[in-house]
């Protein structure tokens, strides 16, 4: 038996009472991947992406371990839910319009010493302060500089369109902008570089491809220390009291953590490793969160359909952000159905073993995104379901 017919059998057993669809989290695999981010970050600690887990039981599970410490959350709303329930140090990873949020967090001593929040533009200071609404706390911020790799002077960029800073000048003027301002204060500095990070290279049966993904990513990484170096010391003559500099993400863990001007690596797909993240050369992490579909109809030879299936990721759209499945081993998509809303066929020798109610396993594309088609994660250990958790969803929340 293959490890992987074996994970199958064990799965299968441990949800035997419970009717699919369903999805689970393997804790062992969970932990496992949670040590080698640990590892890779050498010492410094890691921030918790909470887009890639979207379940408080798993974030106070990692968080409880060592080599973790803070949330990197996505929305406000999110955010301050999070300090509410005991989350005592939450970096807002994007810019927010909550003019609703914002003026609770500036109402609230406890939620304004535990949040902080993205900005990129003076405009975003004025919204937080006409959101204010009488409340008087300190807000804390945090500047985001842009990491894209710009070439042949700028006229190609490769990287996210995220922020407008590029240049440690530009940083610098907003952190004079944070420092005059009463009613704020800046505490950090932030870069996710996803062109290193989220962007696997090593692309099976594509080795052109992959190794032109992997000079761009060391011409990315050189050029990344280098400026971001000069962008902390920038704003550091501004504010000294900085404290901390957030950067990477799962994919690039180790080489964020050796740039010195680092303090903290954030990171989240890493725990859960979905499909976006197996055709990597710097790590090798385990499918710790699967979900399971029921066979429902047997329309021929070789050919099953399952219940549901239809979840792509977010992103540009292609074959690479939809689900697949997993297990039992070689099964595949009809090319003119693919992942349906309400049913999906799979066509291929393994079919035929499969009756109606077995279930089927799959890996979703993106982390966290599997948790907004689930209201709860059974939590397995061994072949056992030791807890059953719910996610974001399941406590009444789509943060969006």
């Amino acid at each position: 038996m293959t490890a992987r017919a074996a994970d199958r059998a064990r799965y299968d057993r441990a949800t035997a009472a419970y009717d699919a669809p369903l999805a689970l989290v393997d804790l062992a695999a969970f932990d496992a991947n949670a040590a080698d981010l640990v590892r890779r970050a050498n010492g410094k600690p890691i921030r918790v992406a909470s887009k890639s887990v979207r379940c408080r039981a798993l974030l106070e599970r990692v968080l409880a371990r060592e080599g973790f410490a803070g949330i990197m959350s996505f929305t406000l709303a999110e955010s301050l839910w999070l300090a509410r329930s005991g989350f005592d140090d939450v970096l807002l990873a994007y810019p927010s319009a909550d003019r609703a949020g914002y003026a609770e967090l500036a109402a609230d001593p406890k939620l304004a010493t535990s949040v902080t929040v993205m900005v990129d533009d003076v405009a975003q200071l004025d919204l937080i302060d006409a959101s204010r609404a009488g409340g008087r706390e300190v807000v804390q911020v945090c500047l985001e500089l842009d990491t894209s790799l710009r070439l042949f002077g700028g006229r190609v960029r490769v990287g996210a369109r995220r922020s407008p800073l590029h240049s440690p000048a530009q940083l610098a003027e907003l952190a004079r902008s944070v420092a005059r301002r009463p009613g704020f204060t800046l505490v950090g500095l932030m870069g996710y570089e996803g062109h290193v990070a989220g962007v696997g290279d090593a692309l099976a049966g594509r080795p052109v491809r992959s190794r032109a993904i992997r000079l761009m990513q060391a011409a990315a990484r050189r050029e990344l220390a280098e400026r971001r170096g000069a962008a902390v010391r920038a704003v550091r003559a501004v504010a000294p009291e900085l404290e901390f500099v957030n950067g990477g993400g799962t994919g690039s863990v180790q080489h964020t953590a050796a740039e010195d001007a680092v303090t903290e690596i954030a990171a989240g797909s890493g725990l859960y490793v979905p499909r976006l993240f197996d055709n990597y050369t710097s790590f090798t992490g385990r499918p710790a969160a699967l979900f399971a579909l029921p066979v429902v109809r047997r329309p021929g030879v070789g050919a099953v359909t399952v219940l549901g299936g239809g979840y792509p990721a977010s992103g540009a759209a292609g074959p690479d952000r939809l689900p697949v499945p997993y297990l039992p081993e070689g099964l595949r998509f009809d090319p003119q159905e693919g992942a349906g809303e309400v049913q999906t066929p799979l066509l291929g020798s393994p079919a035929d073993d499969l009756l109606i109610g077995d279930k089927v396993w799959f890996r979703h594309a993106k982390a966290g995104e599997l948790c907004e088609r689930f209201d709860v994660l059974h939590l397995v250990e061994g072949d056992t379901v030791t807890a059953t958790v719910p996610t974001y969803r399941g406590e009444g929340h789509t943060f969006l």
